[in-house]
């Protein structure tokens, strides 16, 4: 094995190092908040290596986006063992404790960024959009699915219903944040899951 076989190994090391260190300084700080520098003091390499790897800052944001939604345990919402809305509600319990555990210092990275970046990167606004967009669509199905079932009301539109409860989680992060409190959790989660989401009167 000569040295143009290992050179690239060595690349994607690097790359690595710096996507990963960019990811969790956003999450934790925010994108306008961290620079270049700081990201690639994060990952321990130097500030002129992250251009080798990324073209700009947004560049390397939308990688933490992808990196993000790696997070998000979708694989919950498919999970075919127990009924559709359990796996709903775990989805949102996982993310809620999350949340609790960090210290409701970092919130969710597609809104931050939602609300931070959209409005001055067409880009970014772009992923932004999908992520919510995929989002919206796996907790759609789920809904479909619980109506099949008999455990949803098939009067609710699934679509709006997915949105407005990823919505409602969205805003639910931010007062958390602010709070520094899991109550408006336990709000989002009486409210979407007992009253909302509950399972329609079986007839005798």
């Amino acid at each position: 094995m000569d040295a143009r076989e290992v050179t690239p190994m060595g690349r994607a090391s690097k790359r690595e190092q710096i996507a990963e260190a960019a990811f969790r300084q956003f999450h934790e700080r925010g994108f306008n908040a961290t620079a270049v520098g700081d990201i690639t003091a994060a990952a321990g390499v130097p500030k002129g290596s992250f251009y080798n790897h990324f073209l700009s800052k947004e560049s390397s944001a939308l990688e933490a986006l992808r990196r993000y939604a790696a997070t998000l345990r979708f694989d919950l919402l498919l999970e075919s063992d127990a009924p559709p809305l359990e796996r709903l509600r775990a989805h949102f319990e996982f993310l809620g404790q999350n949340t609790v555990e960090g210290g409701f210092v970092r919130g969710c990275l597609v809104g931050n960024f939602g609300a931070e970046v959209a409005d001055h990167s067409e880009e970014i606004r772009q992923a932004v959009q999908g992520g919510f967009g995929t989002w919206g669509t796996q907790i759609e199905r789920v809904l479909l699915e619980a109506q099949e079932a008999g455990d949803l009301d098939r009067t609710l539109d699934a679509k709006s219903t997915a949105t407005f409860i990823l919505s409602a989680w969205e805003g639910t992060l931010i007062v958390a944040r602010a709070d520094k409190s899991a109550v408006p959790m336990d709000a989002f989660f009486r409210t979407v899951f007992d009253v909302l989401l509950r399972a329609p009167a079986r007839r005798p």
